[in-house]
């Protein structure tokens, strides 16, 4: 399973941190040159920045801080350049990979660690306009699909897209694996945007591994075909090149914004670490396979990138201090999230009270009850 090197995906810098963009990337060339050095510079700092984030969360979960932890490691490309194509007013839909997602958009990464905790039935309110229209994290593969097609028909019924106002309409991008792009759901998701031209995009981050089975045994054709068999245009992008990611996302938003239906992308990435920290990868992927990944990692590609523009060494020393700040904070957070509130079991798990709940809030009350008086 080796990188893709087919000229046909839309390419902007090559593995290398090179400016060479791949006959596919052509078109989307003048939003490249429309970014500002500060631009470029936010998004290398959001890589940097979730992959420290992401390690201290590793390093938390293997010191019985947190019952799991998804890593993000080699995917940030993808995630930072689509996050930030998007407008304050669309809403996402992660899976339960999508950590830089949710903090570009305003989510506090410990509400990220108190679902991996335990601690929370979600995370974080997606109606507080705090966390940036993104929806919580959803574990049930492809499931997130439904919802985000569900959300995307009713901005269609309230002509909230469509309307020739850019800054107002909405759109939806839904993120999502390619283990899941199996599931049924998926399919569902995608008959369902087809059929009522939702304004939504489906984001595909094909990182080779559905947890130990390869692509290849999922797929006899390349998953990017599998949306353009319901009449979605589809778009094939290089996962690690942040730049690419950007303009593809920012493309396929608006277009679905305006009003001409749903649009998909495969982003062509990696999974570096493992698919959670249940996980061992060395038990079904080869080192040779990792390290050629490695080769393309995002975060060494956008950098050499930026130092071949001028960008100092200082701006490079800053971003790592700053990273290894953000992350320390997270880990004393953590260690001061405290246990599970008891009620919070029982919170939310039906609309309206239920008696089925309520025996079940006694049972444990004098279970534990039994305890003190032992």
């Amino acid at each position: 399973m080796t990188p893709p090197d087919d000229p046909a995906l839309v390419r902007v810098l090559a593995a290398d941190g090179t400016f060479a963009p791949t006959p596919e990337a052509e078109r989307y060339l003048p939003l490249i040159d429309a970014l500002a050095d500060s631009d470029l510079e936010t998004f290398y700092r959001d890589m940097v920045t979730v992959r420290a984030f992401d390690r201290q969360a590793t390093n938390l979960q293997r010191q019985g801080q947190l019952a799991l932890w998804p890593p993000s490691f080699g995917q940030e490309a993808a995630q930072v350049g689509s996050a930030r194509a998007a407008r304050a007013q669309d809403h996402l839909f992660p899976s339960y990979r999508e950590h830089v997602v949710c903090t570009i958009r305003g989510v506090d990464p410990v509400d990220i660690v108190r679902l991996m905790r335990g601690l929370t039935h979600g995370g974080w309110d997606p109606t507080d306009p705090k966390n940036g229209n993104t929806h919580i994290y959803t574990l049930v593969l492809g499931s997130q699909t439904l919802h985000a097609a569900g959300f995307g028909m009713g901005l269609v019924f309230d002509r909230r897209c469509g309307t020739g106002d850019p800054e107002r309409d909405e759109a939806v991008l839904v993120y999502y694996g390619d283990g899941s792009s199996s599931q049924g759901d998926v399919h569902e998701a995608m008959v369902f945007a087809a059929s009522y031209r939702t304004p939504q995009v489906f984001f595909l981050q094909n990182n080779q591994w559905a947890i130990s089975v390869p692509v290849a045994t999922q797929s006899a054709v390349p998953l990017v075909r599998r949306a353009a068999g319901y009449g979605i245009p589809s778009i094939q992008v290089d996962g690690n090149d942040v730049l690419a990611s950007y303009a593809v996302s920012k493309t396929a938003l608006d277009e679905a914004r305006a009003g001409e239906g749903p649009r998909a992308i495969e982003a062509l990435t990696y999974r570096m670490g493992a698919h959670t920290t249940s996980d061992d990868p060395s038990k079904y992927r080869t080192s040779e396979e990792e390290q050629a990944w490695a080769q393309r990692d995002p975060i060494a590609r956008m950098r050499a990138y930026l130092q071949g523009r001028g960008a100092s060494d200082a701006f490079f020393a800053e971003v790592d201090a700053d990273a290894a700040a953000y992350a320390d904070d997270v880990r004393v957070r953590t260690n001061e999230l405290g246990d599970l509130d008891r009620e919070t079991i029982f919170a939310h798990v039906y609309s309206e009270p239920h008696p089925l709940i309520d025996e079940q809030r006694r049972w444990l009350a004098d279970y534990e009850a039994s305890f003190e008086e032992a």
